[in-house]
């Protein structure tokens, strides 16, 4: 199939589809290499799990723990070409400022994998002090040149950020062809290389949030579900709701804070129709999700029980896809062991609204621009404290 600049996907837009009935079948996902990787700990910082870093060293039975459940994460090169060099800092160190590409699908059992666009990208910086992380979100809607990509045999054109990855799964390339192309058209937009990156299915995610007894979120602007319904009180995706013929509800997130289940949370943060902000709102609830749970594993205890560890990150696996990477686990875990929930900064772009250029697509404002050359130059803190603004609100 020819593809020309400006084409749009002829897949509709994620929010736009049914909502999912079970999760996506394992053909979605790529088989794992049996590969050994300190990479899956990284994203558990960035996702909010922080179960190795944030006791400052103190996880139980650690090295033992690892071997016993990395088998259930896939492990696939998710950078491809946007990989950081040795030249640029990256390679088997853990020296040195590191910095991700997280990326979060809502895989679905009925839409094949190249189906899906990452309606969730987050570039995670965590500076050589190793000391903070930053996580700041990728407008979905931000114009981008994605470069052309042999593997799906897409030519290249201006896309949407979330269509980069639809289109670098065309063609058998799946979810790994996706993040690959993402990568390097993020790269080319702002001149950050990868260390690593990651895929989440937000919907399997589920599981772990529950089984850290849930998080406390702070809702702070009505919103009411456009995928869940109540039905007989209990939630249930609006496609599975309407088969029962039953009477439904809608749910409807409430101002305040309060301790959500799995399901509530995912569902909040999913959501950007009826929000002041749209796409912006829904980026900083999910910025503030992956904090509480880094707050809820730091501070539950969580880290002083081996099983409990074991059966979160047994779960965690089963929804991520994750980058190779060559550093020895134990110096990752040392090296980072300085980073920890309260740690985390949530950064916005484009002062959190939508920047149009008149065509349904974002642009990146001049200051958007130095936040990303200040991430490439590891000196992000100091433009923090010159641009208070770029700070998101967590509540």
């Amino acid at each position: 199939m020819t593809i020309t600049a400006d084409q749009p996907p002829p897949s509709p837009e994620i929010d736009a589809l049914p909502d999912p009935e079970t999760p996506a079948p394992d053909e979605g996902k790529p088989r794992a290499k049996k590969q050994r990787s300190p990479l899956w700990a990284r994203l558990s910082v960035a996702f909010g799990t922080v179960l190795l870093v944030a006791s400052g060293g103190g996880l139980v039975g650690g090295k033992v723990l690892i071997s016993q459940t990395t088998d259930s994460i896939a492990l696939e090169n998710l950078t491809g070409d946007a990989k950081k060099t040795e030249a640029e800092g990256g390679g088997a160190t853990i020296e040195g400022p590191i910095d991700m590409l997280l990326m979060g699908v809502d895989a679905r059992e009925r839409w094949a994998a190249d189906e899906l666009r990452s309606d969730t990208i987050i570039i995670l910086h965590i500076p050589a002090s190793h000391d903070q992380a930053y996580l700041i979100s990728i407008p979905r809607d931000t114009e981008v040149q994605a470069p052309e990509f042999g593997p799906s045999k897409y030519e290249g054109g201006t896309v949407k950020a979330t269509e980069a990855f639809y289109w670098g799964a065309q063609n058998g390339a799946g979810w790994t062809g996706g993040a690959q192309l993402l990568a390097k058209t993020l790269k080319n937009m702002t001149g950050i290389s990868f260390d690593g990156a990651g895929i989440i299915n937000f919907g399997g995610f589920k599981k772990v949030i529950d089984q850290l007894g849930g998080v406390k979120m702070c809702v702070d602007q009505e919103v009411t579900s456009k995928h869940m319904k109540l039905v007989g009180g209990e939630p249930m995706w609006l496609a599975d709701a309407r088969k029962t013929g039953k009477p439904m509800k809608d749910v409807v997130h409430k101002v305040g804070c309060k301790e959500m289940e799995g399901w509530e949370a995912l569902d909040y943060a999913r959501q950007r129709y009826g929000l002041k902000n749209g796409d912006y709102d829904r980026q900083r609830h999910q910025q503030q999700l992956i904090k509480a749970m880094a707050k809820k594993a730091a501070g539950s205890g969580i880290l002083s029980n081996p099983l409990k560890i074991g059966s979160i990150i047994q779960s965690a696996g089963e929804a991520l896809v994750m980058d190779v990477g060559d550093i020895e686990l134990t110096d990752f875990v040392l090296g980072l062991s300085g980073v920890a929930a309260n740690d985390m900064v949530l950064l916005r772009t484009n002062n959190g609204t939508f920047s149009g250029n008149g065509n349904g697509r974002e642009v990146l404002n001049e200051k958007s621009k130095e936040m990303f050359q200040a991430v490439k130059n590891d000196n992000l803190a100091q433009f923090v404290l010159d641009n208070p603004d770029v700070v998101a609100s967590e509540k």
